[in-house]
This record gives C-alpha cells, sequence and structure tokens, in this order.
C-alpha cells in the first residue's frame, strides 16, 4: 500500500478505482508519404472525430453548466473547422508529401506563434484554442486515447496534475465519486469545484499522477488529506465504516436545514454561501443558507466572447434576489485581474497582476463597463434583499468614488421613472492589510465590512497562495490574520456596523471557534459547509470562544493557534 498526504479540499471519503485524467505522449516522427490524397483523407477524419467530441462537450458543458460556459467549445468548433487553418495543412501534405501529423504541427505552430505575438490580448487568447483544438486532432491521428471524463460510465476517482474548467464541467457525480490532484490548495478552482460538486477531494499531493495507475483502488480521505493506494481488505473495510460514519454524521446535521444558527450559550450568527451563478441557488438552499454572503458577478463575464448586457445581468441578479425569499444577498461588483482575464477586454501584461490593474481599481477605470453592471445591480434591487460589495478596496477615495459613481446612477434610473430599492446597503471586501488597519475610518463610511481572507492572507504574508512552494504561508490561524481581523470586526461594532467573512476561512471547522469568539456577525462558505458549521456553533458557547481569541491573539505562532483550537474544541 501507498499513502500518499495532501490537503484535504472538500469533506468525505470515497473508494473506488482509479481513472488517471492525463495527457497522453503526442510524439511523432515526420515521414514522407506516397499517397497525399490518402494522407489529406486521415487529416479529414481526425478532424471530423475531433468536431463530433467537441460539439458532445458543448451539450454536456451547456445543459449542466449554461450557455456562457458552453461557449469556450463554441470557439473550438470554429477553429476545427476554420478553412485558413485547414486549407495551409492540407497543402502542406501535397506540396511536400509529409504526413499529416507533421504538417499540423508545423501549421498549428504558426498561428499559434501568430497569435501569441498579437498586441491585441483578445486575439493572442485565441492562441490556447488553436492549441487544444490541434493536441486533440493530432491524438485522433495518432490513435491514441485523449481521456474524456464525460464518458465515464463506472464509479472511480480522478487522478490528475490539476482539474481544469472544463473537466470539471465534464464530470458526471453518479460515476466520479472524487478526485485527487498533484497540484492546488484548498482556495484552488478545483478544490472549490470538488465541494460545490460535494464530492471528497484530496488536492496538493505533489506525486497522485507519478504514483497511481489507471485501475488502482483508491481511498480519498477528505476530512484528514489522506490518499491510500491499493491498500489490504482490512484498510478498506475500517474506511466503509468511516463512510457510514460520516453518512450518520450528515443526517444529523440534516435535521439542522430549517433552524437558525445558534450558539450554546444563545448568541445568533448567520451562515451565508458564496456562488458563481444563479446555478448555485439550488445548492445553498438545499443545505439551508441563511442569506448569500457572496456572489462572485465575473462568471458572468467569463467563458464568452463579449460583455454582458445590462438586461442580461439585471436577469441574473434578479434571479438570485428573487430565489433567496429576502434573505440577504450580497453581491461583489466585477472582480477582473490577477489570475481572471477577459479574452475580450485587451489588459497590458503586468509583472504582479494580483497587485496591478483589477476589481475596483480596473472599474474606476472603465466606467461603462462599471456604469452597466451598477445599472442592472440597482434595476434588480426591487426583487430583494440587495446588499453591494465593492472588492480590492485600498483607499477611502477609492471607496468614495465607487459609491458617487453608483448613486449617479441611482439617481439617472429614477429620473427616469426606474424604481429603485431604497434599502441597498453599500458596503466592501476588505482583503489588503492597509483596509483593514484602517477600518474605523472605512467604519465610518461603508454599511458593512465583509473579510476576504484568500486574498488578505496572501497579501498580508507576501506569498502567493497558488505558488506550491510558498503555500506553508497560507496561514489562516496566524496571529498576525486574527488580529487584522479584531481590528476589522472592532470597528465595524463600535459604528453599529456588520462584519462578515467571504474566504475560505470561514468555513475552516478549526477557524470558526476563533471567530466566533472574536464576534464575527456573518460566515460566507461553500453552500456544502453550512450544516457542518451550524451543528459545530451550536455547540460552542461564545463566552469561552472569547476568551479562546484573546489567549489566541497573544500567541507566536500559526501551530500554536491551531493546537489551542483543537484542544480546546475536542
Amino acid at each position: 500500500m501507498i499513502q500518499l498526504k495532501g490537503i484535504a479540499a472538500s469533506d468525505g471519503i470515497a473508494i473506488a478505482k482509479a481513472y488517471r485524467l492525463v495527457q497522453p505522449d503526442l510524439t511523432f516522427t515526420k515521414i514522407t508519404i506516397q499517397d497525399i490524397d490518402a494522407e489529406q483523407q486521415r487529416l479529414v477524419a481526425a478532424l471530423e472525430k475531433t468536431e463530433e467530441e467537441l460539439a458532445a462537450i458543448q451539450r454536456l458543458t451547456h445543459e449542466k453548466l449554461g450557455e456562457e460556459e458552453a461557449a469556450i467549445f463554441g470557439a473550438h468548433l470554429l477553429v476545427v473547422k476554420d478553412p485558413e487553418l485547414i486549407g495551409p495543412i492540407k497543402q502542406k501534405i501535397a506540396d511536400e508529401a509529409v504526413n499529416a501529423e507533421y504538417a499540423l504541427s508545423e501549421i498549428s505552430a504558426m498561428f499559434v506563434s501568430l497569435f501569441e505575438n498579437m498586441d491585441d490580448e483578445y486575439m493572442s487568447e485565441r492562441a490556447a484554442d488553436i492549441k487544444d483544438v490541434s493536441n486533440r486532432v493530432l491524438a485522433h491521428l495518432l490513435g491514441v486515447h485523449i481521456p474524456n471524463p464525460s464518458k465515464i460510465s463506472e464509479q472511480v476517482i480522478i487522478v490528475a496534475n490539476d482539474l481544469t474548467p472544463s473537466e470539471t464541467a465534464q464530470l458526471d457525480r453518479n460515476f466520479v465519486l472524487g478526485f485527487t490532484t498533484d497540484i492546488g490548495g484548498r482556495t484552488s478552482h478545483s478544490a472549490i469545484m470538488a465541494r460545490s460538486l460535494e464530492i471528497p477531494a484530496v488536492v496538493g499531493t505533489g506525486t497522485a499522477t507519478t504514483s497511481i495507475q489507471d485501475g488502482d483502488l483508491l481511498i480519498v480521505d477528505g476530512l484528514t488529506g489522506d490518499v491510500l493506494v491499493n491498500p489490504a481488505e482490512n484498510v478498506v473495510a475500517t474506511y466503509r465504516k468511516k463512510v457510514e460514519n460520516f453518512t450518520v454524521q450528515q443526517a444529523e446535521w440534516a435535521t439542522l436545514l430549517h433552524g437558525k444558527t445558534i450558539s450554546k450559550d444563545g448568541v445568533q450568527v448567520e451562515l451565508a454561501a458564496n456562488i458563481g451563478s444563479p446555478n448555485d441557488l439550488e445548492g445553498v438552499l438545499r443545505h439551508g443558507g441563511e442569506g448569500i454572503g457572496l456572489y462572485r458577478t465575473e462568471f458572468l463575464y467569463m467563458g464568452r466572447e463579449n460583455l454582458p448586457s445590462e438586461d442580461e445581468q439585471f436577469t441574473a441578479y434578479k434571479m438570485v434576489l428573487e430565489g433567496m425569499e429576502g434573505k440577504a444577498v450580497v453581491i461583489r461588483t466585477l472582480d477582473i485581474g490577477g489570475d481572471k482575464n477577459l479574452p475580450y477586454l485587451p489588459l497590458q501584461d503586468e509583472m504582479n497582476p494580483f497587485l496591478g490593474h483589477r476589481a475596483i481599481r480596473l472599474c474606476l477605470d472603465h466606467q461603462d463597463i462599471f456604469r452597466t453592471q451598477l445599472r442592472a445591480l440597482l434595476r434588480a434591487s426591487n426583487y430583494g434583499n440587495l446588499k453591494i460589495m465593492f472588492p480590492m478596496i485600498a483607499t477611502l477615495q477609492e471607496f468614495r468614488d465607487a459609491k458617487g459613481i453608483l448613486l449617479e446612477e441611482k439617481e439617472n434610473l429614477l429620473a427616469k421613472g426606474v424604481a429603485v430599492s431604497e434599502q441597498i446597503e453599500i458596503g466592501i471586501m476588505v482583503e489588503i492589510p492597509s483596509t483593514a488597519v484602517m477600518a474605523d475610518i472605512f467604519a465610518k463610511e461603508v454599511d458593512f465590512f465583509s473579510i476576504g481572507t484568500n486574498d488578505l492572507i496572501q497579501y498580508t504574508m507576501a506569498a502567493d497562495r497558488m505558488n506550491e512552494k510558498v503555500s506553508y504561508l497560507y496561514q489562516p490561524y496566524n496571529p498576525a490574520i486574527l488580529r487584522l481581523v479584531k481590528i476589522v470586526i472592532d470597528a465595524a461594532h463600535k459604528e453599529k456596523k456588520w462584519a462578515g467573512m467571504c474566504g475560505e476561512m470561514a468555513g475552516d471547522e478549526y477557524a470558526v471557534p476563533l471567530l466566533l469568539g472574536l464576534g464575527l456577525d456573518e460566515f460566507s462558505m461553500s453552500a456544502t459547509s453550512i450544516l457542518k458549521t451550524r451543528s459545530l456553533i451550536k455547540k460552542l458557547a461564545v463566552a469561552d470562544m472569547q476568551a479562546l481569541a484573546t489567549e489566541a491573539l497573544q500567541l507566536a505562532t500559526s501551530d500554536e493557534v491551531f493546537d489551542k483550537v483543537k484542544q480546546a474544541v475536542n
């Protein structure tokens, strides 16, 4: 038996055979061919197979995730049928009497280089489409199987270096029981998607793809971060018992579905959910969400070839507000930049995009985009309990400028006779240390704070949370982070405002006791973590957690804080 250790990214235990989602070897040899017509026909057959494959993936993605997410495969289908790409490949086969693999590789490489060197960001992004499509065609020419997760028809555990959005979109929860990856952390895309799909996951093992073969029996323990490869029968039996126990635990949590979140000593807090689209609403309600603490609107803008219209956005926001039936919905304005770019919005390359022209900075510079979103939000405000949140606020002037634009658009709509709610709260994400330190000043002007710990931690620790070499510095329990959180919460309460948290820390079972003790009002997390967190809070007395938090703030290291919490709550 081999045991791998990674990061527990999504609760639960899965036991099944391994399915390696690893790209195949696409190397080939240049060959001089005799029958040009036959070689060109080989190319045509490979193109047809690729087109069928992409069309199937597009249909599946549309059914599961919607039109916007399926748009990327529409772009791929355009590439595979593009005569300006296919024609030169056929011509090269004829002119040089070379095999289709070589002609495809040479012509596609030329186009990739051409597009990558264009100044236009949208055009340079097309290089990635050409690469993906040419690799699919090449695989068909070589007779090599490209793993297709949408065709999995037996229960398996996915093994991959990482999972891309397109791969994740094809996963069928009836057959994919869990997954493990070489890279990633709790805040990586694959981890967040695992929690949305409600399947166990362990990420960041480092060696999953090199240690595991297709068909190996795996146990993925999303509770502890362990991956067992070809375990003995007695080990499997032990884990099957753990699965039964976890199922019983989930049944217990389900009894809390319609209850409020109240501590052992009677203090009530709110448990909300983070979502990316209206499609996520069903999961929020199914898991007892008391509101939406973060609606990431950037997903409306991604996976498409143009900006969403005001009406498109209005419809999406209205759907969420109505679906929550009066419960609070915090909608974050566009947070693009860093690791999230739009191919149709050319942005200059930056040395450090996470600290660059992104989020509110970009919106204030592109007011046409910003104002369109704000109008859609204001129009939707009458259909529910809307709270608008600006991301990446670093200075008070940024908040004032953003709020000023919002109020201008509100006045313009009212002047046209468009109804707008008068109850909209306007707040900010606290994800920059300078903002946390100045929270007492901000609290006089904002209606609420929502602490974005994913970024706050990486900026405070000066450590990119996606960089494996410094991932050890992603420390939610570090006393420096806890002190910043306390500053923000205390500042809000002094001005009789509320403070929430929408980073992954809000659903962390060892951070929740500390946050409860620090006085956090709203915890927003993956929907699948809500009932588990409600159960935990019911067993904790706020008075005890206040003492625990006070002690933790005086400790020296993250490990000391973690050990102290573990002793206190176990």
